[in-house]
């Protein structure tokens, strides 16, 4: 995936193919929004912002480290995917066939919500490296760090909807409790992300 060209990579996910698709795009607003951070950081650098220095270093190599992560993730999420889809051409003739089908089936759909899950996981890191960049970060290119919360946001939101859609499917009650734990941390990064998103525009317009 990381190969292709931006174009080649619409083009796929606009296909009738299983992958990619909505996880990927997960991981990949996690990975924008890391970009995006890191881009912020690399502006804010110098004499005017020698206070700040370490702490803008820290958050511009935590942004990068997620960056390579978020990108790993949206390759995992389709391979995990593709599993489901084998999964279900399993073959269903008899009843223990039925039977291996249908737990063949369990299985691939947690590990399909395993990088959705990490997703949420890089996105509540990412709000917070936009939080502590956005009181020292450069006032240039302030509006970026709205960029990339808005991305954050995007992923997080994203993620929890393809665990969602899968949960059912998931007869393991240790691996719905985990998921669901995964889920519900979704709604305070959106909403962190909405600060940080306000406090930019509030600045920007006054």
């Amino acid at each position: 995936m990381r190969e292709k060209t931006i174009d080649e990579f619409l083009t796929q996910l606009a296909a009738r193919v299983p992958t990619p698709g909505g996880g990927a795009t997960a991981a990949l607003h996690a990975a924008q929004a890391a970009a995006l951070i890191a881009m912020v950081g690399h502006y804010s650098t110098g004499e005017k912002y020698a206070a700040h220095a370490d702490e803008i270093g820290r958050i511009v190599a935590d942004a990068d480290e997620l960056r390579a992560e978020a990108l790993l993730l949206a390759e995992n999420d389709a391979a995990a995917f593709a599993a489901v889809a084998d999964a279900f051409r399993l073959s269903k003739s008899t009843d223990d066939e039925k039977s291996a089908r249908s737990a063949a089936i369990a299985a691939a759909l947690v590990g399909a919500c395993a990088p959705p899950a990490e997703v949420i996981e890089a996105a509540g890191r990412l709000i917070e490296l936009a939080e502590g960049l956005l009181p020292v970060g450069n006032r240039n290119v302030i509006s970026d760090v709205a960029a990339a919360a808005e991305a954050v946001r995007a992923a997080a939101t994203t993620a929890r909807v393809n665990i969602e859609i899968n949960l059912g499917g998931i007869t393991d009650e240790e691996s719905r409790r985990e998921l669901r734990m995964a889920t519900g941390r979704v709604d305070a990064i959106a909403e962190r992300a909405e600060k940080v998103t306000t406090a930019v525009r509030a600045e920007i317009r006054a």
